[in-house]
């Protein structure tokens, strides 16, 4: 195995890992929406439909580097880098919002 696609592998491994606790938060968050009262919830659910729409692209960029060959991965990682930012300050945002 070559030295590059070893670390997109290993970067592969890390990122599946980021977005599997990720998922977890959303779910915890969503959670929490179910539990506010109704003008609350209303805010709540704002907050996690955007979450959604930026975990989505993350996904859709993550699995774009999957299936690049090894000399493409690394120009694809700038854009995943890109969705994974934008994804986790829509997190934190929505974390702030319903602590």
């Amino acid at each position: 195995m070559s030295k590059t696609l070893e670390q997109k592998k290993v970067y592969e491994e890390k990122v599946k890992a980021q977005l599997d606790k990720l998922n977890a938060q959303i779910e915890e968050l969503k959670a929490k929406a179910k539990q506010a009262k109704a003008d609350a919830s209303a805010e709540y659910n704002n907050q996690l439909q955007e979450l959604y729409a930026k975990r989505d692209a993350a996904q859709s960029k993550f699995k774009e580097l999957q299936e690049a060959g090894e000399e493409a991965w690394s120009n694809l990682q700038t854009g995943f880098e890109n969705a994974w930012e934008d994804l986790n300050q829509a997190f934190d945002k929505a974390w702030s919002k319903m602590q």
